[in-house]
């Protein structure tokens, strides 16, 4: 909090179990108060816990847009594994943000899902089935058939800068998968002029790539630590500035 706060940042933070507490029960979170009468649970195609935080996140943002010290137009969703991956639909589906930060987000985040490697569809669904439409279980062990992946979620936040990290212990969430993602969806980046990722080779350990997506391989598990902190407040005074 201290590197942070000496950078020139601030820092507000959110429960995302004060949202939707993070269990298999629709009946203790937002979602019940969007119920029709005859409801107890999300339809099938309905939203699950991750699009629920989201939604809390954008709550956050309408109460920062009226508060005199913030600056609105610089505000940065972050999230670490599970929220990293409401991060990055947060950012997707309310431009107010102004950069996007998935931290080890993996499967279901920023990892592609047809690289089939780490966590797949049937193990996320297995373990955390509520995160997510319940129509995704129908790609557990047929990732084949699902008709997008994670680059076009990454692809939603362009042309806004996006930062996306693994680590290097962290194979279950699959950095290379989430790199790979980033370099695809610098194909819509480019579209708007900006470089994307700028690389086409996977990099090194501990060797960030800062552009209009940033990316790291940061040596160690899963986690967050003040290596991942100082790129992201590097970055931000980049795109910032």
């Amino acid at each position: 909090i201290e590197q942070i706060i000496n950078s020139g940042y601030g820092l507000v933070t959110l429960n995302y179990n004060d949202v939707d507490p993070d269990k298999n029960d629709f009946s203790d979170g937002i979602h019940s108060l969007f119920y029709k009468s005859s409801h107890n649970e999300p339809n099938d195609d309905q939203w699950g816990s991750i699009s629920a935080w989201a939604w809390g996140l954008s709550r956050v943002m309408d109460y920062l847009e009226s508060e005199s010290i913030v600056d609105e137009k610089k505000v940065i969703v972050f999230g670490h594994s599970r929220l990293g991956k409401t991060s990055l639909w947060a950012g997707a589906i309310d431009q107010r943000f102004s950069i996007v930060i998935s931290n080890n987000s993996g499967c279901g985040g920023a990892a592609l899902s047809r690289r089939r490697f780490g966590e797949k569809v049937s193990d996320i669904n297995s373990n955390w089935s509520h995160w997510f439409a319940k129509n995704f279980k129908n790609y557990s062990e047929n990732e084949a058939s699902l008709p997008i992946d994670q680059h076009m979620l990454i692809a939603l936040i362009a042309p806004r800068p996006v930062y996306i990290a693994s680590a290097s212990k962290d194979s279950w969430a699959d950095p290379r998968g989430e790199f790979l993602s980033g370099k695809e969806a610098s194909k819509v980046y480019e579209l708007y002029g900006f470089r994307g990722i700028g690389s086409e080779n996977f990099p090194n350990v501990n060797s960030p790539i800062h552009k209009r997506i940033g990316y790291h391989l940061r040596d160690g598990k899963h986690d967050v630590t003040d290596y991942d902190w100082f790129q992201y407040i590097k970055f931000a005074n980049k795109h910032f500035n």
